[in-house]
């Protein structure tokens, strides 16, 4: 007999089960097939000045950006907060050097290069062109500094050192870049440079530009701090910090970008009462746009949402019935966190409601998992959490079972 229990009316907007690597944060396979054919041209009809007129999606409703491109995850749970063409390929800029640092981070946590190794400049590294870290030609420049003149400064000339010493040319690092995305699900990212050079066959979408943000900061939370540090100094040149919300103090990373064809882009995260998010923008007129809508958007994730924990690993949630067991009754536990993202107010929104079979038949294992929590979501999303049987119940025996056929 089927058995299905309410037990709270209120709850959520999202679910999250812990730490988020899922399907909920990784860039969506489905929505980059239907983009595909939308952006032969990257970054098509939209130059520094061009601005889609449609609002942002959020959960809370549509939200208005000046960005033509835009995605905001929340870091624990991998939820989108707001997304506005966020499947739609786009020239990243310089947001290319996010995936510039992985893969050199990549190689520092494998040992295959160390912090202190000084790496040689070539010729093509130091003519060129764009923002620079002004690196010194025939000579050697250790990895620290290559690595805090790329996410600081946005040197193009520090990529292509990197690139140069780790795989022997840019063209052999793009390689691995594009592997990387790969393995990390970046279907609507494809890499032709280091730097974020404009090229037609050079793409991200803002999705994918959140969620290597997301990876960044969770895969290598030892060189993190590489993208807080607000300036550092070079050959005796002050280089301050491109990100101004860094600057600013109002996040602790990672990236910006411009180029004619991608407008201004940036890309930030923040913590605030142990919640962390992080805003991908990109399509902006102009700098100080592209500073403002930060801050206004990094503002409004942090100010609009709340994790709460609604039951915990372990907490009993029903005594179910036992057939034919040693015990009538098993205590039924929640077999893992159920936490909730919600937006204030949203908390009597949503449903959670208790499935499984009953009456259990004996024997039952501890642990046995027998059923299922499910979160009931506004809009019809759903999320659901296995209950656990809280301990052994053993079958009867012959006698046992024919006295308890029998009332006995």
């Amino acid at each position: 007999m089927q058995t299905r229990r309410f037990l709270l009316a209120g709850g959520a907007a999202l679910f999250s089960g812990g730490f988020a690597l899922n399907a909920a944060a990784r860039p969506r396979h489905a929505a980059a097939k239907h983009a595909k054919d939308s952006a032969a041209t990257p970054a098509e009809g939209a130059q520094a000045g061009g601005v889609a007129d449609s609002p942002a999606m959020t959960l809370v409703g549509p939200l208005d950006t000046v960005a033509r491109w835009a995605c905001i995850l929340d870091y624990g749970s991998g939820a989108t907060l707001l997304e506005k063409n966020a499947d739609e390929r786009m020239t990243p800029s310089s947001l290319t050097k996010m995936m510039t640092a992985y893969v050199t981070f990549g190689m520092l946590r494998a040992g295959r290069l160390k912090l202190d190794q000084a790496l040689p400049v070539s010729e093509r590294a130091w003519r060129m062109q764009g923002s620079k870290m002004f690196v010194p030609l025939g000579e050697s420049v250790a990895v620290q500094d290559l690595i805090q003149g790329m996410v600081i400064q946005s040197g193009n000339d520090a990529c292509i050192v990197l690139a140069e010493g780790i795989a022997g040319s840019e063209d052999q690092f793009v390689a691995l870049m594009n592997d990387t995305a790969g393995k990390l699900g970046l279907s609507n990212s494809h890499f032709m440079n280091a730097t974020g050079w404009p090229d037609a066959n050079h793409y991200m979408s803002a999705r994918d530009v959140a969620y290597l943000a997301l990876r960044l900061i969770h895969d290598f939370p030892e060189y993190y701090h590489f993208f807080s540090e607000k300036e550092f100094f070079f050959n005796k040149i002050r280089q301050e910090n491109r990100n101004s919300l860094v600057v600013k103090g109002l996040a602790d990373g990672l990236k910006t970008g411009h180029t004619e064809a991608g407008g201004y882009g940036l890309c930030a995260s923040s913590q605030r009462d142990g919640r962390r998010v992080i805003v991908a923008l990109n399509g902006l007129p102009s700098s100080a746009a592209r500073g403002n809508e930060g801050e206004r958007l990094m503002g409004w994730a942090l100010a609009n949402f709340e994790t709460a924990q609604i039951i915990s690993k372990g907490d009993v949630v029903d005594q179910a019935p036992v057939w034919m067991g040693v015990a009538q009754t098993v205590p039924l536990l929640a077999g893992q966190d159920l936490k909730l993202l919600l937006p204030h107010g949203w908390r009597n929104s949503t449903h959670i409601a208790l499935d499984y079979n009953a009456p259990l038949l004996a024997p039952v294992r501890q642990g046995q998992e027998v059923g299922q929590l499910t979160v009931s979501l506004p809009g019809g999303r759903q999320a659901a959490i296995p209950v656990v049987a809280g301990q052994a119940v053993p079958a009867l025996g012959l006698v046992g079972r024919a006295a308890r056929r029998l009332h006995l």
